[in-house]
């Protein structure tokens, strides 16, 4: 292997301001750092932060056509506005581009080594609609609060396998908030940056609400979409966020149904957003005490869980209070999903299961506090069968 790091060193770009045939850039980088060598077919080259060399992003047209050694170029926010420097031209059909996301629940478990049988029983259980093992149960229970409050930032998950001190797991996610808000100013347009900050820093408000629809004017009084609309554009690109559209109407294709102005915004990473709630949340949650935050919290669980499986989130809300917490694609049919953190009514639920002729809708699934069952149309399953909803 060898590896460039384009941040940590940013001389090293300059191997790629001349000529971009593999033997001129091979031999520079082998006069860089010496005592590297490449082994056609056996080195693999790492070009970390790519996105501030941009001339070798460039190369990789180069390096496939040459063929003697792979390439992977790792970078931040690549493609956000304003961040880094773009190449002078992109390698179209030379690169495979691969999105990478915070650790989900299953990845989680694994990192706490949960072993295959766990996932068997688990999925059997799932399919089969009948009971998990009351202490199995138990037990992923636990495993899912310990998720919600660490997340999946790889360096933060490792640190609490490492040595489950919640104090330096805060911490970690602490920095890692705060350098958001740094590459925000950094990285930024000039008049973009307060706002920008600005509407990441509502995110824990616009949650709080009952309708949790986003508004401008929380981000500040006479708050408008023409004012704030790019910025939160800025932070979504950047894969800090995720928006929930509204649907007009409970009926497939969702895509068609959604109404773009009227929107929730989730964080894709549920440790880091409630590492932004007030302090002493985290231990709340681990002790089960979830009070005023629940419901906030635990939606935004699922809509990272399930922006990971790379679905589109949609909800449902009218006026006369109606409301869905999502509404998902499952089994190829329309399916309602609600999420409760404990024990919970879901009288909308039953209020459009009993007019389908007008909603379109048989099914719903209701995730809470409680094991795998069945009601009717309603299919009850735990908070952490979560990962199992993958099927469209």
């Amino acid at each position: 292997m060898v590896y460039l790091n384009f941040f940590k060193n940013p001389e090293y770009a300059q191997i790629f301001e001349g000529p971009l045939d593999i033997d001129t850039i091979t031999m520079q980088i082998g006069a860089t750092i010496p005592g590297t060598k490449f082994l056609p077919h056996k080195t693999v080259i790492i070009l970390d932060e790519i996105q501030d060399a941009p001339n070798a992003r460039t190369a990789l047209k180069f390096f496939k056509e040459d063929g003697r050694y792979d390439v992977i170029g790792t970078g931040s926010l690549l493609g956000v506005q304003g961040y880094g420097k773009p190449p002078k031209s992109i390698p179209v059909g030379s690169e495979t581009v691969i999105t990478m996301y915070p650790l989900d629940f299953e990845e989680f478990l694994w990192a706490n080594d949960i072993q295959p049988p766990v996932f068997k029983k688990l999925r059997e259980c799932f399919e089969q609609v009948v009971s998990v093992p009351e202490a199995l149960h138990n037990r992923m229970h636990q495993l899912l609060l310990q998720y919600t409050v660490v997340g999946g930032m790889p360096e933060v998950v490792q640190e609490f396998v490492n040595t489950h001190q919640m104090d330096t797991v805060f911490q970690l996610q602490e920095s890692i908030v705060n350098s958001y808000r740094d590459d925000m100013v950094k990285y930024a347009s000039a008049s973009d940056k307060v706002r920008i900050r600005e509407c990441f820093d509502s995110i824990p408000n616009q949650l709080a609400k009952e309708n949790k629809k986003f508004q401008y004017s929380l981000i500040e009084k006479k708050g408008t979409a023409e004012k704030f609309a790019g910025s939160l554009q800025w932070i979504e690109d950047a894969g800090i966020i995720t928006r929930c559209y509204n649907l007009h109407t409970t009926e497939l294709p969702l895509e068609g149904n959604a109404d773009k102005s009227v929107f929730k915004v989730y964080m894709n990473d549920i440790g880091l957003f409630v590492s932004m709630l007030e302090q002493g949340t985290q231990g709340d949650i681990l002790r089960g005490n979830l009070l005023g935050y629940k419901g906030a919290i635990f939606e935004n669980l699922a809509a990272s869980i399930l922006y990971k499986m790379k679905r589109k989130l949609f909800y449902f809300r009218k006026d006369s209070g109606l409301e869905i917490d999502f509404v998902i694609r499952h089994k190829g049919e329309c399916t309602l999903m609600e999420v409760k953190a404990e024990n919970g009514n879901a009288k909308s639920v039953k209020t459009i299961l009993n007019h389908p002729e007008k909603y379109h809708v048989n099914r719903a699934i209701k995730f809470g506090n409680y094991n795998v069952g069945n009601t009717g149309s309603v299919l009850t399953l735990p908070l952490y069968m979560l990962m199992f909803m993958d099927e469209r």
